[in-house]
């Protein structure tokens, strides 16, 4: 083999088809049947610096089908993308090395099964629930025109890059990718491009068993441009489909390609060369089929290497430099706006942007804490312009419209605009905003509570890599009231807790909102969820109670006995703050001495030193009471074995909010009951009153 371009896609296969082997595991046939169009974006398209993987003007690349991701790891490989630490420096190793490759799927490997985002350099986002790449992809097409509308100048296109995603037949299966599509084309990202590998094979067998749909009509309809490769291994044809691409100015693309699964394999074109290796005949037959030496593992004939370096390698380092020095100049221009671009890019925020958090003055009656977030998020967004995001159609509900002036909504006729408008499609907007927040842009998107359970796969993924995706849900206990169980949350907390790496919080009134947001508008690594409520919450008195600030720490002690040790101890978050407080007094005139812990965030407490939640949380104190409008589940950690949980058995029911509270016991009069039945159990004083519900 003499042709550096049949040279260079045969070398993917056979890394490919190795890496695999060597594992003993993984997919090798989807990478070998679309690795020529892989390559030809790569090696003749797409605008990306090896040297320099977080150039912010790069073309992105998403393997969305990402179990072939060895075809991502032999590019990386070849091209010589180099490492990126988490400080954002380049480093001089290699991203993956050939022993990365040879330890695919290792302990340790920067192969992993599938695409890890901050693991590897050069993967854009996390992949392998099928779906999510093209889905997040569309949140990177938003912020690049977002950024572009922002930032660009006459003279200064400091923003034009184009995204990439492969995707799979599954991926097209999947619901996400069908919200995701339909959200792009009625925003007409244009720079967005989807290649849809369609090679017909899933791991049950051919996809005629499952899926028969017109896949090219189905995107048509949503409004994309659709064009079509016969034969994955025509370089021509895929290059002609992405110039088709780069042409189309007000349609996102959809290059629909027909390729063989395996090919050149003894297996092509059959479930076993999806999910399973060839075997090593297998493998030495199908080199001997590519005109491969079959012998040979793991190998990379020279000039390869070479060629990538005159291709891809080139061209991008040519772009980013010319980028780079363009910058120069814009920043002498526009210096406010290049700094806007720079702390964006570490994921600062503007000096001085804590000065922009109203504090809220007592008052009883109070505002409910979707209010509340509402009126503090868009004093941040006021004095942090690339913070922006929207909702899953319940913007007037959730209140997190951006409303001052010149906000504006993103449209296709206006990409400046800082309000999106998602739709009904949880799944995709947290996405979505997964996407923006790759893009470094510091996005939130909105919902109901119930329905954070549609968006739970893209919200575990912000977790996992790491971004501070802000996931904002209101209507957050029974509280809803007449809409019933259907919507009235009760194990989505638990779940959300679960998340490693999620921070969630359900402040108990205004000023816990508002310290809320003081922590997550700095965050650089984390996701949140703030969990808000519907019903008016009241704003307390803080010359009487602990300050709010003590959200920092996640749970602290929000009123206390006069002197020495309480006897009980009430633990609460969000509405149920006030109860406690209020079931605080009742004990009070019996003459129990109670504390009130407010919790506003597990996680940030669970991460003080033992002193101080020994502090809030004596151990000597095994009277304890946890009060929250949800499921039980968790809350024995705080409480103990000897502590009780006045929360949540069933799903609920429909009725006006005071008739649920008194049905399911969320009153004074019953969390004071569970206190001194759980003071007497811990030999105190003595119940007034039998009570038995609530114990967890």
């Amino acid at each position: 083999m003499t042709d550096p371009d049949t040279l260079s896609v045969n070398t993917i296969r056979g890394l490919c088809m190795d890496a695999v082997q060597r594992a003993d595991s993984g997919h090798p046939g989807t990478p070998m049947g679309i690795a020529p169009v892989a390559y030809t974006l790569w090696q003749r398209f797409l605008r990306f610096d090896p040297g320099n993987p977080i150039w912010p003007n790069r073309d992105r690349f998403v393997l969305s089908e990402g179990h072939a991701s060895t075809l991502l790891w032999s590019l990386l490989h070849l091209t010589g993308v180099r490492a990126v630490d988490p400080d954002y420096e380049v480093l001089g190793r290699p991203a993956v090395t050939l022993d990365d490759l040879k330890s695919f799927r290792r302990l340790d490997s920067h192969c992993p099964g599938h695409p890890e985002y901050r693991w590897t350099s050069g993967v854009e986002t996390t992949t392998g629930p099928l779906g999510q790449g093209v889905a997040t992809s569309v949140g990177m097409a938003i912020a690049g025109q977002w950024l572009a509308a922002r930032y660009n100048r006459d003279g200064f296109p400091l923003f034009d890059f184009d995204v990439y995603a492969l995707a799979g037949d599954g991926c097209m299966m999947e619901g996400i990718a069908s919200e995701a599509a339909s959200l792009a084309g009625h925003e007409q990202l244009s720079r967005l491009c989807w290649i849809y590998d369609s090679n017909r094979v899933t791991i049950e067998g051919r996809t005629g068993i499952t899926f028969t749909e017109d896949v090219a009509a189905r995107f048509l309809a949503y409004g994309w441009n659709v064009t079509t490769v016969a034969d994955a291994n025509d370089l021509d044809q895929a290059a002609r489909a992405f110039h088709t691409f780069r042409a189309e100015t007000e349609r996102p693309t959809l290059v629909l390609v027909h390729s063989h699964i395996g090919y050149g394999s003894p297996v092509e074109d059959s479930p076993k060369a999806h999910g399973a290796p060839f075997g090593p005949e297998g493998v030495r037959a199908t080199k001997r089929f590519l005109g491969m030496d079959p012998d040979a593992d793991f190998a990379v004939p020279d000039g390869v290497r070479d060629h990538f370096d005159h291709g891809i390698g080139a061209r991008g380092e040519e772009l980013r430099i010319e980028w780079e020095k363009r910058f120069e100049d814009y920043r002498a221009a526009y210096p406010s706006l290049a700094r806007e671009v720079e702390l964006m890019q570490r994921r600062e925020l503007p000096d001085g942007w804590q000065e922009a958090l109203p504090a809220f003055p007592p008052d009883p009656k109070g505002l409910a804490t979707r209010e509340s977030s509402g009126r503090v998020l868009n004093s941040l967004a006021g004095v942090v312009p690339w913070l922006l995001g929207g909702s899953a159609d319940l913007s007037p509900s959730t209140k997190t419209r951006l409303t001052f002036e010149g906000a504006g909504d993103f449209e296709p006729d206006d990409r400046a605009g800082r309000n999106l408008h998602l739709g009904v499609r949880e799944h995709a907007s947290a996405a979505v905003a997964n996407g923006m927040a790759l893009t470094k842009l510091r996005p939130y998107w909105s919902g109901f509570l119930i329905f954070s359970d549609y968006a739970k796969a893209a919200i575990r993924l912000s977790a996992l890599m790491e971004i501070p995706t802000v996931h904002i849900f209101t209507h957050d206990s029974i509280g809803v009231g007449e809409d019933g169980p259907t919507h009235q949350p009760v194990e989505q907390l638990a779940g959300l807790r679960a998340m490693p790496g999620l921070l969630v919080f359900r402040p108990a009134d205004a000023n816990e909102v508002a310290e809320t947001w003081r922590i997550v508008a700095a965050l650089r690594h984390e996701p949140a969820a703030l969990v808000l409520s519907r019903q008016a919450l009241p704003t307390l008195d803080r010359s009487r109670l602990g300050p709010a600030s003590g959200v920092a720490r996640g749970a602290y002690v929000l009123a206390d006995v006069e002197s020495g040790t309480p006897e009980v101890i009430l633990l609460a978050t969000g509405s149920e703050v006030a109860l406690a407080l209020a079931a605080r007094e009742d004990l009070a005139a019996e003459g129990i001495g109670a504390r009130v812990v407010s919790m506003p965030c597990w996680e940030l407490f669970d991460r003080q030193p033992r002193e101080y939640r020994d502090q809030v949380l004596p151990p000597d104190v095994p009277a304890r009471v946890a009060v929250e409008q949800a499921s039980t589940f968790g809350w024995d950690r705080w409480v103990g074995d000897r502590g009780a949980v006045v929360g949540m058995h069933t799903y609920g029911a429909s009725a006006p909010l005071k008739q649920l509270l008194t049905k399911f016991g969320f009153t004074p009069e019953r969390v004071s009951a569970v206190a001194r039945a759980c003071l007497a159990d811990a030999g105190g004083h003595a119940p007034q009153q039998k009570e038995t519900e609530g114990r967890s």
